[in-house]
């Protein structure tokens, strides 16, 4: 079997030393659509290096996103088709903001492999340190068609009740059709977003945008209207890739407020609001309010379940 879930558990962690400087940053804020209008202060704010605030989601990329997911497909115990793997699922928690300019050493491990019958699904977890103690914990889960059916343990599901009532904010976010052309320069090289005879193999008619591309526009789009653009009051956010997205679309982000943070779903306009995220949840520390006191939130967390109660037909790499 290509994947031997023990071997892959038992693994040694993999660990290097990542380092990333303000262009990385604002490359990755450009990547996800910052920087329109080009002199909005709001904007400067992503893409000014004098007045650079970093996105919380950059840590999925941070280093050139090393270890990385395609990495961890290279993990002992995994041996699988690149045409076969979608992101399932992505989460991070915030230990302490990000900096604009630092280095860290990253550990990553397979944290779990679940059975989900047609597919087989990895969760990889990297843990980042710096000098000072822990930056971020991110798990990714990634789901390789095929590979189930192995008589593991199918995991968790983490499927989320539908929010009561109206969103309280409703947003839209136009995708370019460069996109995804511009995104892969923060790291993530899979030809499924960049190459029309690879995507085909994937079955998919062209490119797709980068699922962790959806994820940092619907985090800023997030932090803008919520938040005021305050990037640290972040503490975790997590999402399951529920469809693909393809450049030229346009986002819709519906967001209900809750304590501690907020519930978002995000459809795409141009195909009568399919899904592209679900059980997405923000949370963020909280000034004195309705909602709490000061420095509250919800820690949604990063646990080897997170995310991945999920079709294996849905999603995106």
């Amino acid at each position: 079997m290509p994947i031997d879930a023990a071997k892959a558990v038992a693994a040694e962690p993999r660990t290097a030393e990542i380092a990333w400087g303000h262009k990385d940053v604002q490359l990755y804020h450009l990547g996800i659509g910052a920087g329109v209008p080009a002199t909005d202060p709001g904007e400067l704010r992503y893409t000014l290096e004098s007045r650079l605030h970093v996105l919380p989601s950059f840590a999925t990329v941070a280093g050139a996103g090393s270890p990385g997911v395609i990495g961890g497909l290279s993990m002992p115990g995994v041996d699988v088709d690149l045409a076969q793997v979608l992101h399932g699922g992505q989460s991070v928690a915030l230990h302490r903001p990000i900096p604009a300019e630092g280095s860290a050493l990253a550990t990553s491990r397979i944290a779990a492999v679940y059975d989900k019958g047609k597919a087989a699904v990895l969760v990889l977890r990297t843990e980042a340190r710096d000098a000072e103690g822990p930056l971020w914990t991110n798990d990714a889960q990634i789901f390789v068609r095929g590979e189930g059916g192995f008589g593991g343990d199918r995991g968790p599901s983490t499927r989320l009740e539908a929010p009561e009532g109206p969103p309280d904010t409703v947003v839209e976010r136009p995708v370019r059709e460069d996109q995804a052309l511009l995104y892969r320069l923060s790291g993530d090289w899979n030809p499924l977003h960049a190459d029309p005879g690879f995507a085909k193999l994937a079955g998919f008619d062209r490119p797709i945008l980068h699922g962790l591309c959806t994820y940092g526009m619907t985090l800023k789009a997030v932090v803008d209207t919520e938040l005021g653009g305050a990037v640290a009051r972040v503490r975790s956010y997590r999402a399951r890739f529920a469809g693909v997205v393809l450049p030229g679309e346009t986002l819709r982000i519906r967001v209900w407020r809750q304590q501690g943070g907020v519930r978002v779903s995000v459809t795409s306009v141009e195909r009568d609001d399919a899904p592209v995220l679900a059980d997405t949840v923000v949370a963020y520390d909280t000034p004195a309010g309705p909602y709490g006191s000061p420095g509250t939130g919800t820690d949604t967390g990063t646990g080897t379940g997170a995310g991945t109660g999920r079709d294996p037909a849905d999603g995106h790499a």
